[in-house]
Protein backbone atom coordinates (compact mmCIF):
# COMPACT_ATOMS: atom_id res chain seq x y z
CA UNK A 1 0.00 0.00 0.00
CA UNK A 2 1.40 3.39 -1.00
CA UNK A 3 2.12 5.85 1.75
CA UNK A 4 -0.29 8.77 1.84
CA UNK A 5 1.24 12.19 2.40
CA UNK A 6 0.42 14.03 5.60
CA UNK A 7 -2.10 16.85 5.42
CA UNK A 8 -0.59 20.20 4.66
CA UNK A 9 -1.62 21.59 8.04
CA UNK A 10 0.38 18.83 9.78
CA UNK A 11 3.44 18.98 7.57
CA UNK A 12 3.83 22.76 7.55
CA UNK A 13 2.13 23.67 10.82
CA UNK A 14 5.27 23.72 12.92
CA UNK A 15 7.11 25.96 10.45
CA UNK A 16 4.16 28.37 10.34
CA UNK A 17 3.94 28.48 14.12
CA UNK A 18 7.65 29.20 14.42
CA UNK A 19 7.37 31.92 11.77
CA UNK A 20 4.38 33.45 13.56
CA UNK A 21 6.24 33.47 16.86
CA UNK A 22 9.20 35.17 15.25
CA UNK A 23 6.97 37.81 13.66
CA UNK A 24 5.18 38.44 16.97
CA UNK A 25 8.51 38.77 18.79
CA UNK A 26 9.79 41.22 16.17
CA UNK A 27 6.58 43.28 16.33
CA UNK A 28 6.75 43.42 20.12
CA UNK A 29 10.36 44.62 20.01
CA UNK A 30 9.51 47.28 17.43
CA UNK A 31 6.50 48.46 19.44
CA UNK A 32 8.63 48.70 22.56
CA UNK A 33 11.17 50.87 20.74
CA UNK A 34 8.47 53.16 19.30
CA UNK A 35 6.50 53.51 22.51
CA UNK A 36 9.54 53.86 24.78
CA UNK A 37 9.05 57.68 25.32
CA UNK A 38 5.36 57.17 26.17
CA UNK A 39 6.26 54.36 28.58
CA UNK A 40 8.85 56.57 30.25
CA UNK A 41 6.43 59.51 30.66
CA UNK A 42 3.70 57.22 32.01
CA UNK A 43 6.11 55.75 34.56
CA UNK A 44 7.16 59.27 35.57
CA UNK A 45 3.54 60.46 36.00
CA UNK A 46 2.87 57.47 38.21
CA UNK A 47 5.89 58.28 40.35
CA UNK A 48 4.88 61.98 40.60
CA UNK A 49 1.37 60.97 41.64
CA UNK A 50 2.74 58.64 44.28
CA UNK A 51 5.02 61.40 45.57
CA UNK A 52 2.03 63.77 45.75
CA UNK A 53 -0.03 61.27 47.72
CA UNK A 54 2.82 60.76 50.16
CA UNK A 55 3.22 64.54 50.61
CA UNK A 56 -0.54 64.92 51.23
CA UNK A 57 -0.52 62.08 53.77
CA UNK A 58 2.47 63.61 55.59
CA UNK A 59 0.86 67.08 55.78
CA UNK A 60 -0.93 67.78 59.11
CA UNK A 61 -4.71 68.28 58.91
CA UNK A 62 -4.55 71.88 60.12
CA UNK A 63 -2.27 72.83 57.21
CA UNK A 64 -4.14 71.06 54.41
CA UNK A 65 -6.52 74.02 53.86
CA UNK A 66 -3.75 76.58 53.15
CA UNK A 67 -2.05 74.00 50.93
CA UNK A 68 -5.22 73.56 48.86
CA UNK A 69 -5.63 77.35 48.61
CA UNK A 70 -2.03 77.70 47.39
CA UNK A 71 -2.51 74.96 44.77
CA UNK A 72 -5.73 76.55 43.52
CA UNK A 73 -3.98 79.95 43.25
CA UNK A 74 -1.18 78.44 41.18
CA UNK A 75 -3.70 76.76 38.86
CA UNK A 76 -5.59 80.07 38.44
CA UNK A 77 -2.44 82.03 37.65
CA UNK A 78 -1.34 79.44 35.10
CA UNK A 79 -4.76 79.51 33.46
CA UNK A 80 -4.73 83.36 33.15
CA UNK A 81 -1.15 83.67 31.85
CA UNK A 82 -0.84 83.54 28.02
CA UNK A 83 0.24 80.09 26.90
CA UNK A 84 0.16 79.11 30.58
CA UNK A 85 -1.58 75.70 30.16
CA UNK A 86 0.78 74.77 27.34
CA UNK A 87 3.86 75.70 29.36
CA UNK A 88 2.49 73.85 32.40
CA UNK A 89 1.92 70.74 30.31
CA UNK A 90 5.50 70.95 28.96
CA UNK A 91 6.90 71.32 32.48
CA UNK A 92 4.83 68.39 33.79
CA UNK A 93 5.85 66.16 30.87
CA UNK A 94 9.51 67.08 31.33
CA UNK A 95 9.33 66.31 35.04
CA UNK A 96 7.57 63.01 34.29
CA UNK A 97 10.23 62.09 31.72
CA UNK A 98 12.96 62.86 34.23
CA UNK A 99 11.29 60.85 36.98
CA UNK A 100 10.48 57.93 34.68
CA UNK A 101 13.98 57.44 33.34
CA UNK A 102 15.81 54.15 33.90
CA UNK A 103 17.79 54.70 37.08
CA UNK A 104 19.94 51.58 36.82
CA UNK A 105 23.62 52.43 36.59
CA UNK A 106 24.95 51.77 33.10
CA UNK A 107 27.10 48.71 32.77
CA UNK A 108 30.75 49.53 32.05
CA UNK A 109 31.79 48.94 28.48
CA UNK A 110 35.17 47.54 29.49
CA UNK A 111 37.26 46.62 32.50
CA UNK A 112 38.02 49.17 35.18
CA UNK A 113 41.49 50.39 36.07
CA UNK A 114 42.37 47.49 38.39
CA UNK A 115 41.09 44.90 35.92
CA UNK A 116 42.96 46.56 33.06
CA UNK A 117 46.15 46.54 35.10
CA UNK A 118 45.67 42.84 35.83
CA UNK A 119 45.21 42.04 32.14
CA UNK A 120 48.25 44.12 31.20
CA UNK A 121 50.40 42.30 33.75
CA UNK A 122 49.20 38.94 32.44
CA UNK A 123 49.92 40.05 28.86
CA UNK A 124 53.46 41.16 29.73
CA UNK A 125 54.10 37.85 31.52
CA UNK A 126 53.10 35.90 28.39
CA UNK A 127 55.35 37.87 26.05
CA UNK A 128 58.49 35.68 26.53
CA UNK A 129 56.48 32.52 25.79
CA UNK A 130 54.37 33.70 22.83
CA UNK A 131 56.89 35.79 20.87
CA UNK A 132 60.04 35.30 18.82
CA UNK A 133 62.44 37.87 17.32
CA UNK A 134 61.76 36.54 13.80
CA UNK A 135 58.04 37.43 13.92
CA UNK A 136 57.50 40.54 11.72
CA UNK A 137 54.09 41.32 13.25
CA UNK A 138 54.16 39.90 16.78
CA UNK A 139 50.91 39.46 18.65
CA UNK A 140 52.81 39.64 21.93
CA UNK A 141 55.37 42.39 22.49
CA UNK A 142 56.41 44.46 25.47
CA UNK A 143 54.13 47.46 25.57
CA UNK A 144 51.80 45.94 22.95
CA UNK A 145 48.01 45.90 22.73
CA UNK A 146 46.55 43.35 25.10
CA UNK A 147 43.04 43.80 23.62
CA UNK A 148 44.05 41.76 20.55
CA UNK A 149 45.42 38.92 22.67
CA UNK A 150 42.44 38.71 25.07
CA UNK A 151 39.22 38.89 23.01
CA UNK A 152 36.96 37.81 25.90
CA UNK A 153 37.24 38.02 29.67
CA UNK A 154 35.08 37.99 32.79
CA UNK A 155 35.78 39.08 36.36
CA UNK A 156 34.28 38.27 39.74
CA UNK A 157 33.40 40.72 42.50
CA UNK A 158 36.94 40.62 43.88
CA UNK A 159 38.44 41.70 40.56
CA UNK A 160 39.97 38.34 39.65
CA UNK A 161 39.35 36.68 36.31
CA UNK A 162 36.76 33.89 36.14
CA UNK A 163 37.03 33.24 32.41
CA UNK A 164 39.64 34.35 29.90
CA UNK A 165 40.12 33.61 26.20
CA UNK A 166 43.75 33.91 25.10
CA UNK A 167 44.93 34.04 21.50
CA UNK A 168 48.43 32.85 20.76
CA UNK A 169 50.55 32.69 17.57
CA UNK A 170 50.40 29.63 15.34
CA UNK A 171 54.09 28.80 15.81
CA UNK A 172 53.64 28.14 19.53
CA UNK A 173 54.16 24.38 20.12
CA UNK A 174 50.75 23.74 21.73
CA UNK A 175 51.08 20.03 20.96
CA UNK A 176 53.94 19.61 23.44
CA UNK A 177 53.00 18.81 27.01
CA UNK A 178 55.94 20.72 28.49
CA UNK A 179 55.07 23.92 26.62
CA UNK A 180 51.47 23.67 27.74
CA UNK A 181 52.49 23.02 31.34
CA UNK A 182 54.61 26.20 31.42
CA UNK A 183 51.73 28.34 30.22
CA UNK A 184 49.25 26.72 32.62
CA UNK A 185 51.60 27.18 35.55
CA UNK A 186 52.12 30.85 34.68
CA UNK A 187 48.39 31.52 34.31
CA UNK A 188 47.70 29.76 37.60
CA UNK A 189 50.21 31.97 39.39
CA UNK A 190 49.14 35.25 37.76
CA UNK A 191 45.37 34.69 37.91
CA UNK A 192 45.29 33.83 41.61
CA UNK A 193 46.27 30.76 43.58
CA UNK A 194 43.90 28.69 45.68
CA UNK A 195 41.47 28.11 42.81
CA UNK A 196 41.16 25.33 40.24
CA UNK A 197 41.43 26.35 36.59
CA UNK A 198 40.32 24.41 33.56
CA UNK A 199 42.41 24.84 30.40
CA UNK A 200 40.77 24.14 27.03
CA UNK A 201 43.31 24.26 24.19
CA UNK A 202 41.90 24.89 20.71
CA UNK A 203 44.83 23.89 18.54
CA UNK A 204 42.98 24.61 15.29
CA UNK A 205 41.92 28.11 16.27
CA UNK A 206 45.08 28.93 18.30
CA UNK A 207 43.06 29.87 21.34
CA UNK A 208 43.22 28.91 25.00
CA UNK A 209 40.15 29.24 27.23
CA UNK A 210 40.85 29.47 30.97
CA UNK A 211 37.85 28.88 33.24
CA UNK A 212 37.68 28.92 37.03
CA UNK A 213 35.99 25.76 38.30
CA UNK A 214 33.56 25.83 41.16
CA UNK A 215 34.36 23.41 44.00
CA UNK A 216 32.71 19.99 43.85
CA UNK A 217 30.02 19.26 46.45
CA UNK A 218 31.34 17.53 49.56
CA UNK A 219 27.98 16.94 51.24
CA UNK A 220 27.00 13.85 49.21
CA UNK A 221 26.36 11.10 51.74
CA UNK A 222 26.39 7.34 51.14
CA UNK A 223 23.17 6.16 49.55
CA UNK A 224 21.76 3.77 46.97
CA UNK A 225 22.67 5.00 43.53
CA UNK A 226 20.46 4.38 40.52
CA UNK A 227 22.82 2.15 38.54
CA UNK A 228 22.62 -1.12 36.62
CA UNK A 229 24.42 -4.33 37.66
CA UNK A 230 28.09 -4.00 36.81
CA UNK A 231 28.14 -0.22 37.30
CA UNK A 232 29.95 1.32 40.27
CA UNK A 233 29.87 5.00 41.17
CA UNK A 234 33.36 6.14 42.09
CA UNK A 235 32.30 9.69 42.82
CA UNK A 236 31.00 12.85 41.21
CA UNK A 237 32.51 15.32 38.80
CA UNK A 238 31.80 18.48 36.78
CA UNK A 239 28.60 18.63 34.70
CA UNK A 240 30.55 19.46 31.54
CA UNK A 241 32.66 16.29 31.69
CA UNK A 242 29.97 13.57 31.52
CA UNK A 243 26.60 13.26 29.80
CA UNK A 244 24.79 11.48 32.61
CA UNK A 245 23.34 12.51 35.95
CA UNK A 246 22.09 10.59 38.96
CA UNK A 247 19.24 11.67 41.26
CA UNK A 248 20.65 12.05 44.76
CA UNK A 249 18.84 12.74 48.00
CA UNK A 250 19.87 15.61 50.30
CA UNK A 251 17.51 15.09 53.21
CA UNK A 252 14.13 16.13 51.87
CA UNK A 253 15.59 17.65 48.70
CA UNK A 254 16.83 15.92 45.57
CA UNK A 255 19.41 17.00 43.03
CA UNK A 256 20.87 15.58 39.84
CA UNK A 257 24.65 15.25 40.00
CA UNK A 258 26.99 14.00 37.24
CA UNK A 259 28.77 10.79 38.35
CA UNK A 260 31.96 8.99 37.39
CA UNK A 261 30.69 5.46 36.64
CA UNK A 262 33.11 2.53 36.45
CA UNK A 263 31.80 -0.47 34.52
CA UNK A 264 33.04 -3.93 35.48
CA UNK A 265 32.28 -7.45 34.36
CA UNK A 266 32.86 -9.54 31.24
CA UNK A 267 32.28 -6.61 28.84
CA UNK A 268 34.45 -4.18 30.72
CA UNK A 269 37.64 -2.78 29.19
CA UNK A 270 38.93 -1.66 32.61
CA UNK A 271 38.10 -4.61 34.89
CA UNK A 272 40.39 -3.65 37.81
CA UNK A 273 41.02 -0.45 39.77
CA UNK A 274 44.06 1.13 41.42
CA UNK A 275 43.61 3.90 44.01
CA UNK A 276 46.57 5.99 45.19
CA UNK A 277 46.73 8.81 47.69
CA UNK A 278 48.28 10.34 50.74
CA UNK A 279 47.39 9.28 54.31
CA UNK A 280 43.97 10.67 55.18
CA UNK A 281 43.05 11.39 51.56
CA UNK A 282 40.00 9.09 51.53
CA UNK A 283 41.23 5.86 49.89
CA UNK A 284 39.58 3.72 52.59
CA UNK A 285 36.40 5.75 52.19
CA UNK A 286 36.35 4.95 48.48
CA UNK A 287 36.86 1.23 49.17
CA UNK A 288 33.99 1.23 51.68
CA UNK A 289 31.75 2.94 49.13
CA UNK A 290 32.70 0.35 46.50
CA UNK A 291 32.09 -2.50 48.95
CA UNK A 292 28.59 -1.26 49.82
CA UNK A 293 27.72 -1.04 46.13
CA UNK A 294 29.27 -4.43 45.27
CA UNK A 295 27.33 -6.23 48.01
CA UNK A 296 24.09 -5.56 46.15
CA UNK A 297 24.94 -8.09 43.45
CA UNK A 298 28.09 -9.98 44.51
CA UNK A 299 30.46 -11.24 47.21
CA UNK A 300 33.36 -9.34 48.74
CA UNK A 301 36.72 -10.37 50.22
CA UNK A 302 38.50 -7.56 52.07
CA UNK A 303 42.20 -7.57 52.91
CA UNK A 304 43.34 -4.69 55.10
CA UNK A 305 47.06 -4.11 55.49
CA UNK A 306 46.83 -1.02 57.67
CA UNK A 307 45.44 -2.93 60.65
CA UNK A 308 43.28 0.00 61.78
CA UNK A 309 39.92 -1.80 61.60
CA UNK A 310 38.47 0.44 58.91
CA UNK A 311 36.20 -2.38 57.67
CA UNK A 312 35.02 -3.84 60.97
CA UNK A 313 31.45 -2.81 60.14
CA UNK A 314 31.46 -5.29 57.24
CA UNK A 315 32.61 -8.29 59.27
CA UNK A 316 30.01 -11.07 59.35
CA UNK A 317 27.68 -9.33 56.89
CA UNK A 318 25.76 -11.18 54.23
CA UNK A 319 27.96 -11.41 51.14
CA UNK A 320 31.21 -10.56 52.94
CA UNK A 321 33.30 -13.74 52.65
CA UNK A 322 36.19 -12.50 54.78
CA UNK A 323 37.73 -9.41 56.36
CA UNK A 324 41.41 -10.19 56.95
CA UNK A 325 43.86 -7.97 58.82
CA UNK A 326 46.72 -10.47 59.33
CA UNK A 327 49.33 -11.90 57.01
CA UNK A 328 48.19 -15.51 57.40
CA UNK A 329 44.53 -14.76 56.75
CA UNK A 330 45.33 -12.48 53.83
CA UNK A 331 47.52 -15.14 52.22
CA UNK A 332 44.87 -17.84 52.67
CA UNK A 333 42.10 -15.62 51.29
CA UNK A 334 44.11 -14.63 48.23
CA UNK A 335 45.09 -18.27 47.60
CA UNK A 336 41.43 -19.21 47.71
CA UNK A 337 40.59 -16.31 45.37
CA UNK A 338 43.18 -17.52 42.84
CA UNK A 339 41.78 -21.07 43.06
CA UNK A 340 38.23 -19.79 42.73
CA UNK A 341 39.17 -17.81 39.63
CA UNK A 342 40.66 -20.92 38.03
CA UNK A 343 37.60 -22.96 38.97
CA UNK A 344 35.29 -20.44 37.37
CA UNK A 345 37.33 -20.38 34.20
CA UNK A 346 37.32 -24.17 33.92
CA UNK A 347 33.59 -24.42 34.63
CA UNK A 348 32.71 -21.70 32.12
CA UNK A 349 34.98 -23.25 29.47
CA UNK A 350 33.41 -26.70 29.90
CA UNK A 351 29.92 -25.26 29.67
CA UNK A 352 30.87 -23.30 26.56
CA UNK A 353 32.32 -26.38 24.87
CA UNK A 354 29.17 -28.36 25.68
CA UNK A 355 26.98 -25.60 24.30
CA UNK A 356 25.44 -24.75 27.66
CA UNK A 357 25.19 -21.37 29.41
CA UNK A 358 27.76 -20.64 32.13
CA UNK A 359 26.94 -22.13 35.53
CA UNK A 360 25.16 -19.92 38.02
CA UNK A 361 28.01 -20.08 40.53
CA UNK A 362 30.30 -18.41 37.98
CA UNK A 363 27.97 -15.48 37.25
CA UNK A 364 27.88 -13.93 40.72
CA UNK A 365 30.56 -11.21 40.87
CA UNK A 366 33.45 -11.68 43.26
CA UNK A 367 35.25 -8.58 44.52
CA UNK A 368 38.73 -8.52 46.05
CA UNK A 369 39.33 -5.26 47.93
CA UNK A 370 42.90 -4.77 49.14
CA UNK A 371 43.79 -1.78 51.29
CA UNK A 372 47.57 -1.23 51.55
CA UNK A 373 48.72 -4.70 50.42
CA UNK A 374 52.33 -3.51 50.40
CA UNK A 375 52.30 -3.68 54.21
CA UNK A 376 51.94 -7.46 53.91
CA UNK A 377 54.76 -7.52 51.36
CA UNK A 378 57.16 -6.09 53.94
CA UNK A 379 55.99 -8.58 56.58
CA UNK A 380 56.29 -11.51 54.19
CA UNK A 381 59.80 -10.46 53.17
CA UNK A 382 60.83 -10.19 56.83
CA UNK A 383 59.48 -13.70 57.60
CA UNK A 384 60.81 -15.21 54.37
CA UNK A 385 57.33 -15.94 53.04
CA UNK A 386 55.74 -15.47 49.65
CA UNK A 387 54.52 -11.99 48.79
CA UNK A 388 50.68 -11.97 48.88
CA UNK A 389 50.68 -9.70 45.82
CA UNK A 390 52.02 -12.63 43.80
CA UNK A 391 48.69 -14.40 44.42
CA UNK A 392 46.90 -11.62 42.53
CA UNK A 393 48.44 -12.68 39.22
CA UNK A 394 45.58 -15.03 38.29
CA UNK A 395 42.66 -12.81 39.42
CA UNK A 396 44.16 -9.80 37.70
CA UNK A 397 44.93 -11.55 34.42
CA UNK A 398 41.82 -13.72 34.13
CA UNK A 399 39.42 -11.90 36.43
CA UNK A 400 37.32 -10.32 33.70
CA UNK A 401 36.45 -13.69 32.14
CA UNK A 402 35.76 -15.18 35.59
CA UNK A 403 33.70 -12.18 36.82
CA UNK A 404 36.33 -11.37 39.45
CA UNK A 405 37.19 -7.72 40.14
CA UNK A 406 40.29 -6.54 42.00
CA UNK A 407 40.54 -3.13 43.69
CA UNK A 408 43.91 -2.11 45.17
CA UNK A 409 44.38 1.00 47.32
CA UNK A 410 47.77 2.17 48.56
CA UNK A 411 49.82 5.26 49.36
CA UNK A 412 52.36 7.14 47.30
CA UNK A 413 55.25 6.28 49.59
CA UNK A 414 54.64 2.57 48.89
CA UNK A 415 54.07 2.87 45.14
CA UNK A 416 57.43 1.25 44.34
CA UNK A 417 56.42 -1.85 46.31
CA UNK A 418 53.42 -2.59 44.10
CA UNK A 419 53.90 -5.67 41.93
CA UNK A 420 54.14 -5.53 38.16
CA UNK A 421 50.85 -7.41 37.82
CA UNK A 422 49.03 -4.72 39.76
CA UNK A 423 50.58 -1.97 37.65
CA UNK A 424 49.86 -3.65 34.32
CA UNK A 425 46.30 -4.91 34.82
CA UNK A 426 44.71 -1.99 36.70
CA UNK A 427 43.63 0.25 33.84
CA UNK A 428 41.14 2.24 35.91
CA UNK A 429 43.03 4.70 38.11
CA UNK A 430 42.06 7.11 40.91
CA UNK A 431 44.29 9.61 42.73
CA UNK A 432 42.96 11.18 45.93
CA UNK A 433 44.32 13.99 48.04
CA UNK A 434 47.05 16.52 47.22
CA UNK A 435 49.46 15.31 44.53
CA UNK A 436 52.09 16.84 42.31
CA UNK A 437 51.87 16.94 38.54
CA UNK A 438 54.52 14.19 38.30
CA UNK A 439 52.55 11.90 40.63
CA UNK A 440 49.35 12.49 38.69
CA UNK A 441 51.04 11.75 35.38
CA UNK A 442 52.72 8.61 36.78
CA UNK A 443 49.48 7.13 38.11
CA UNK A 444 46.90 8.37 35.61
CA UNK A 445 49.11 8.23 32.54
CA UNK A 446 48.06 11.74 31.46
CA UNK A 447 47.98 15.14 33.18
CA UNK A 448 44.60 16.60 34.14
CA UNK A 449 43.20 19.64 32.36
CA UNK A 450 42.97 21.45 35.68
CA UNK A 451 45.51 22.82 38.09
CA UNK A 452 45.80 20.76 41.30
CA UNK A 453 45.56 22.72 44.53
CA UNK A 454 47.52 22.14 47.72
CA UNK A 455 44.57 21.99 50.14
CA UNK A 456 41.71 19.67 49.19
CA UNK A 457 38.96 18.04 51.30
CA UNK A 458 39.08 14.27 51.93
CA UNK A 459 37.87 12.27 48.98
CA UNK A 460 38.87 14.87 46.38
CA UNK A 461 41.05 13.86 43.48
CA UNK A 462 41.11 12.71 39.89
CA UNK A 463 39.92 9.60 38.06
CA UNK A 464 40.74 8.15 34.66
CA UNK A 465 39.13 5.04 33.20
CA UNK A 466 41.48 3.42 30.70
CA UNK A 467 42.46 5.82 27.93
CA UNK A 468 39.59 8.21 28.62
CA UNK A 469 39.80 11.78 29.85
CA UNK A 470 40.87 12.75 33.35
CA UNK A 471 37.90 13.74 35.53
CA UNK A 472 37.79 15.67 38.74
CA UNK A 473 36.39 13.41 41.44
CA UNK A 474 34.66 13.78 44.79
CA UNK A 475 34.05 10.50 46.62
CA UNK A 476 30.71 10.24 48.46
CA UNK A 477 31.07 10.50 52.22
CA UNK A 478 31.27 6.89 53.48
CA UNK A 479 33.07 7.02 56.85
CA UNK A 480 33.55 4.21 59.32
CA UNK A 481 30.31 4.07 61.34
CA UNK A 482 32.21 2.75 64.37
CA UNK A 483 34.50 5.80 64.47
CA UNK A 484 33.69 8.27 67.25
CA UNK A 485 34.52 11.21 64.97
CA UNK A 486 31.78 10.23 62.50
CA UNK A 487 28.69 12.42 62.57
CA UNK A 488 25.35 10.88 63.46
CA UNK A 489 23.92 11.57 59.99
CA UNK A 490 26.78 9.88 58.14
CA UNK A 491 26.78 6.97 60.60
CA UNK A 492 23.09 6.27 60.05
CA UNK A 493 23.50 6.59 56.26
CA UNK A 494 26.25 3.93 56.20
CA UNK A 495 24.48 1.61 58.65
CA UNK A 496 21.34 1.74 56.52
CA UNK A 497 23.31 0.39 53.53
CA UNK A 498 24.95 -2.51 55.39
CA UNK A 499 23.48 -5.94 54.60
CA UNK A 500 22.13 -7.99 57.53
CA UNK A 501 24.46 -10.18 59.53
CA UNK A 502 24.75 -13.79 58.47
CA UNK A 503 23.12 -16.49 60.60
CA UNK A 504 24.72 -19.94 60.20
CA UNK A 505 22.78 -23.19 59.92
CA UNK A 506 22.96 -23.81 63.68
CA UNK A 507 21.15 -20.56 64.32
CA UNK A 508 23.97 -18.81 66.17
CA UNK A 509 24.86 -15.28 65.16
CA UNK A 510 28.26 -14.84 63.58
CA UNK A 511 30.62 -12.98 65.88
CA UNK A 512 32.93 -10.20 64.84
CA UNK A 513 36.00 -11.44 63.04
CA UNK A 514 34.41 -14.58 61.57
CA UNK A 515 33.56 -15.14 57.96
CA UNK A 516 30.26 -14.16 56.40
CA UNK A 517 27.43 -15.71 54.47
CA UNK A 518 29.49 -17.93 52.19
CA UNK A 519 32.45 -19.22 54.23
CA UNK A 520 35.78 -19.96 52.68
CA UNK A 521 36.38 -23.55 51.54
CA UNK A 522 37.70 -26.15 53.97
CA UNK A 523 41.14 -26.05 52.36
CA UNK A 524 41.48 -22.31 53.03
CA UNK A 525 40.31 -22.66 56.63
CA UNK A 526 42.73 -25.55 57.24
CA UNK A 527 45.55 -23.52 55.72
CA UNK A 528 44.79 -20.62 58.05
CA UNK A 529 44.69 -22.91 61.08
CA UNK A 530 47.95 -24.63 60.10
CA UNK A 531 49.73 -21.32 59.66
CA UNK A 532 48.41 -20.05 62.98
CA UNK A 533 49.60 -23.24 64.70
CA UNK A 534 53.08 -22.82 63.24
CA UNK A 535 53.15 -19.20 64.41
CA UNK A 536 52.11 -20.27 67.92
CA UNK A 537 54.88 -22.92 68.09
CA UNK A 538 57.45 -20.39 66.88
CA UNK A 539 56.29 -17.89 69.52
CA UNK A 540 56.61 -20.49 72.29
CA UNK A 541 60.10 -21.47 71.11
CA UNK A 542 61.12 -17.81 71.07
CA UNK A 543 59.88 -17.31 74.62
CA UNK A 544 61.75 -20.43 75.81
CA UNK A 545 64.94 -19.29 74.10
CA UNK A 546 64.73 -15.87 75.74
CA UNK A 547 64.11 -17.33 79.20
CA UNK A 548 67.05 -19.74 78.87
Amino acid sequence: MARRPLPRILSTGSAQIARSRELARTAADSATDVLHPLITITRGLRRLAAAGRRRWAETPKDKRGPLLFLAASVVLVVALVPYGPLLAAVVVMSAAAWQGRDRKPPEPDGPDDSQTQRLKSLYEALVPYFSTPEDPDPLYAHGGEWEKAFPAYEFDQTGRTTELVIRYPAYFPDGEAEARARIEQLLHAKSGRGREYHFAWDEEGNQLTVTVLSPLPTDIAAQRFVTAPGETVLGFTDPTQVQRTLPLGYGEEQRDVPPVVWRTGIRSTEPHLLVMGQPGSGTSTLLRSIALQALQYGDVVIVEGGGTGEYACLTGRDGVLAVECGLSGATASLEWAATETERRLIAANRARQAGHPPPEDTKRPLWLLLDRPTAFSHLAAADGRKDPQALLQVPLRHGRAANVTVVVADQFDSADALSDAVRQHTRARVVLGPATAEQLRAVLGAPPNTTPVAQVPPGRGYARLGAGPVHRLQVPSTPDPYDDATSDTDRQAVLALLPPRTTPADGETVETGQVGAEPLPVEAVEAVEAVEAVEAVEAVEAVVAESS
